[in-house]
């Protein structure tokens, strides 16, 4: 951990908000100050954020998220001002400038368009900004039927050729049976191969507000660790953790980068 300088941190909906929808301003406040705190010991960060539809449905007083199309993207449109304006203050007070990037999966289908993203997302880090990314859910019904941003964030972290990714979720890490459902669930601290057991493990959704689930972290460290990046899953609840990890703490499920003769 005293050689990661690029690290990349994933937060969910789920870590956000409240089950209303509305932003949980004290978490982000916390979140906020970490990677402040980050940043002032000489770290580069990025934050990939998910949350735009969640809020934006909380903003409007519904109880769910909505299921239409057309819903999600007003959604989207309404929940990524809330969402950027939240930032760039509570940032600002920390004297960091944050920018906003909004990207779609056909990126990387196309090598001319991945180029100008790494170009801005490298341009953005030497200016020592800290570069906000969420999938565009505004206008791309493709991201919004089958995106989601476990994935992006692996995805980014690869683009920018991060040291490590975070993935900041509302339980403890991976554990080996549903902890809401078995009491004895027990969490697993590492996992060094991606088996098709660990995937049976992960399957299920998330909450009403997201998107993703366990199993969306797992391929997003399976794409990560694929190339040469390291990645946790940690509770987000309380980003004070983060430290922990900086600390060589055990914190939630660590997914080492497998050798780079394992996968060239």
């Amino acid at each position: 951990m005293t050689q990661v300088n690029r690290i990349v941190v994933k937060v969910g909906t789920s870590t956000l908000a409240h089950s209303t929808g509305m932003l949980n301003i004290r978490r982000v406040e916390k979140l906020v100050k970490v990677l402040s705190d980050l940043k002032n010991a000489g770290k580069e960060v990025i934050l990939v954020s998910s949350g735009s539809i969640g809020v934006g449905s909380g903003k409007l007083g519904l109880k769910e998220r909505p299921k239409d199309i057309p819903s999600k993207q007003a959604c989207a449109a309404i929940g990524q001002c809330e969402l950027m304006y939240i930032y760039d203050k509570l940032f600002g007070e920390y004297n960091h400038v944050v920018s906003q990037v909004l990207l779609t999966k056909d990126i990387i289908d196309h090598d001319n368009r991945e180029r100008n993203v790494i170009n801005t997302l490298s341009a953005l880090l030497s200016m020592n900004v800290i570069p906000i990314v969420n999938e565009n859910d505004t206008v791309s019904t493709d991201e919004i039927e089958f995106g989601d941003n476990d994935t992006l964030s692996a995805i980014v972290s690869i683009l920018v050729n991060a040291d490590l990714l975070v993935v900041l979720t509302d339980i403890d890490g991976l554990y080996d049976s549903n902890p809401s459902e078995n009491p004895d669930a027990k969490l697993i601290p590492r996992v060094d191969t991606i088996t098709e057991d660990i995937k049976r493990i992960a399957g299920g959704r998330g909450s009403s507000l997201g998107t993703g689930g366990m199993i969306t972290k797992i391929q997003a460290a399976e794409l990560a660790t694929g190339r040469h990046i390291p990645m946790y899953i940690i509770n987000g609840q309380n980003p004070d953790q983060i430290y922990d990890l900086f600390d060589g703490e055990q914190v939630g499920t660590y997914f080492p980068a497998q050798k780079k003769e394992e996968y060239i």
